[in-house]
């Protein structure tokens, strides 16, 4: 573990070395690597989960979707959200469905139109990913202090504010 630990920190400084060589500016190149770093090791543990739950991250992306909505939302608004093209959302929907995952109804509202919500098993699902990927999350962050963890987290999204702000 040591090794690859070891190989991890020299790619991400020849990383670092290799972006201010190009002319990027040392502090910002080591704050973009390493959050470029952490997003891919954490994509990569959260593909690794999803695989022993038999799902996509596509299909992850609906049942997160949905839970994070609070309430049913209809295919068309899941596939904008999911970035991906109505008929693949159909067929997610479609697995999804026989799995017991999600269930569709009709809108109250409007009869042509059909609304996809969580089942229990669904939220259930939810629930279970999330308290899986709470626990590596926390050791991940446990050699932060909460005030450090809070800090951190205050100045992410400041980051992210501004990254939402670019060009406007």
């Amino acid at each position: 573990m040591a090794g690859r630990r070891s190989s991890t920190r020299d790619e991400y400084r020849r990383a670092v070395e290799t972006y201010v060589a190009a002319g990027g500016d040392e502090s910002v190149q080591r704050v973009i690597t390493a959050a470029q770093s952490l997003n891919r090791k954490l994509d990569q543990w959260y593909a690794r989960q999803l695989v022993d739950l038999d799902l996509t991250a596509g299909e992850w992306g609906v049942i997160a979707g949905i839970a994070r909505a609070g309430e049913p939302l209809t295919p068309g608004y899941l596939a904008e959200l999911t970035s991906v093209a109505p008929s693949s959302m159909t067929h997610r929907l479609d697995r999804l469905a026989e799995r017991g995952l999600v269930e569709r109804t009709p809108d109250a509202e409007n009869r042509t139109r059909v609304l996809v919500g969580l089942t229990d098993a669904g939220w259930r699902t939810f629930s279970s990913v999330i308290r899986s990927s709470n626990v590596v999350e926390s050791d991940v962050l446990q050699d932060l202090s909460d005030r450090e963890r809070d800090e951190l987290a205050r100045l992410l999204e400041i980051v992210i504010l501004r990254l939402d702000h670019i060009g406007d």
